[in-house]
């Protein structure tokens, strides 16, 4: 069975935009490009065959992970979210402790985790100390580059 995916409803337009894409512009510039290098010739010795058939495969197995993971979605009602607890969803302010200034995330499934845009997957060792705290909590998380320390300044949609 294959793993539940958490999607917010930006994240679940992201992937329903890529999967148009590969789908329909990606799959005709591989077609073409597998065309093109069958018109040289012998395939035995034909790299650009070879790479083109890779892209294809790598082409295939992306637009099946995407597939999945549509297909096993589970979409954020963010108007059924509270501001009184973190949990996925939450936007959340914090104060670091160790850089001594504000900070905010957003928390989310790990499939659109992007952490260097403020996107904590709830599976990260920050965004799953973060869950169930609320506005004025002291929290401290073990990561690899040591223990940080943050306080909830604010909890929103």
């Amino acid at each position: 069975m294959a793993k539940q995916t958490i999607l917010t409803d930006e994240g679940l337009k992201n992937y329903e935009q890529e999967l148009e894409y590969l789908k329909t512009v990606k799959r005709k510039e591989v077609a073409e490009k597998i065309k093109v290098a069958l018109s040289f010739g012998d395939l035995s010795e034909n790299s650009e065959y070879d790479e083109a058939k890779n892209d294809q495969a790598m082409l295939e197995a992306r637009i099946q992970q995407i597939e999945s993971i549509l297909k096993n979605a589970k979409i954020i009602d963010e108007s059924e979210l509270s501001n009184e607890h973190i949990h996925i969803g939450s936007k959340v302010r914090v104060y670091d402790y160790d850089f001594e200034e504000e900070a905010d995330y957003q928390l989310i499934g790990s499939d659109e985790a992007d952490p260097f845009n403020g996107k904590l997957s709830d599976e990260s060792p920050v965004g799953a100390a973060l869950i169930g705290h609320q506005v004025g909590d002291i929290v401290e998380v073990d990561t690899p580059d040591g223990t940080v320390k943050f306080k909830i300044l604010q909890i929103s949609k």
